[in-house]
């Protein structure tokens, strides 16, 4: 059984490893998984705003309870952003392709910026409210991913089992966190501010969050590079001749 104070660690490290392996055996998604996990990993500095209201994991130096940061959430974050990124093209075997020029200009596109910050902005009108920060996170994600299918219908697919495929993944990691070290979840997540629902003994909150970072995440590369999975979009081209 591994110490509680490695053991947030020790599964970033887990998330890590399978990162690894899942860029050495698909190369033709190394671009994504790696300019993607380099953006994510960006969100490991925001881990102020959770610690001490949504957990309290005990980490390497301590530096979460003395300064707020920690090297974990840097090292979780880059690992569950490439792997949120590429599930859905690993698992199905589907790949995207590049959006012709006339493509980009449909009409259906004009609010792509709006779309891509979308979380941003929810995100900054629903944090003050009075309620745990996690929740302003899995709602913004939520509306990122409904804005990516209103602009982006040909990611639609892709979002939502993407989102599925993530939150499996990330489950049974989760699972892992708990059966590896019988109570953790209780002495470093700060259940008592949270809904107190859990499913298999893990709090509902950290569920939605991983189904709310796979339906965003899945698509957002392909939002971002201008990249399609269907031909869907020759339908407007055609209409609009």
């Amino acid at each position: 059984m591994v110490s509680d104070h490695y053991l947030w660690f020790a599964w970033s490290i887990v998330f890590l490893i399978l990162w690894g392996v899942i860029f050495c055996i698909f190369p033709d998604e190394r671009r994504k998984i790696w300019k993607t996990s380099l953006f994510t990993m960006l969100f490991g500095l925001t881990e102020p705003i959770f610690v001490p209201r949504y957990w309290n994991p005990p980490s390497i130096f301590d530096l979460a309870q003395k300064i707020g940061f920690d090297v974990e959430s840097l090292i979780f974050c880059f690992a569950i952003g490439g792997v949120g990124a590429a599930l859905y093209d690993l698992l199905t075997g589907k790949r995207s392709r590049p959006m012709a020029t006339i493509e980009k200009h449909l009409p259906i596109h004009r609010h792509h910026v709006l779309a891509l910050i979308s979380p941003v902005i929810a995100f900054a009108a629903l944090f003050f409210l009075p309620w745990n920060p996690i929740y302003p996170g899995i709602i913004a994600m939520g509306v990122g991913a409904v804005a990516t299918v209103l602009c982006r219908p040909d990611l639609k697919t892709r979002t939502w089992v993407g989102g599925i495929l993530f939150l499996v993944y990330y489950s049974i990691l989760l699972q892992g966190l708990r059966l590896l070290s019988s109570g953790y979840i209780e002495r470093v997540w700060n259940l008592p501010a949270l809904t107190g629902i859990q499913l298999f003994g893990m709090p509902i909150e950290e569920l939605l969050f991983a189904l709310c970072f796979g339906v965003y995440w899945s698509g957002v590369y392909e939002h971002m590079t201008w990249r399609s999975m269907t031909g869907l979009t020759h339908e407007f081209i055609a209409s609009s001749g």
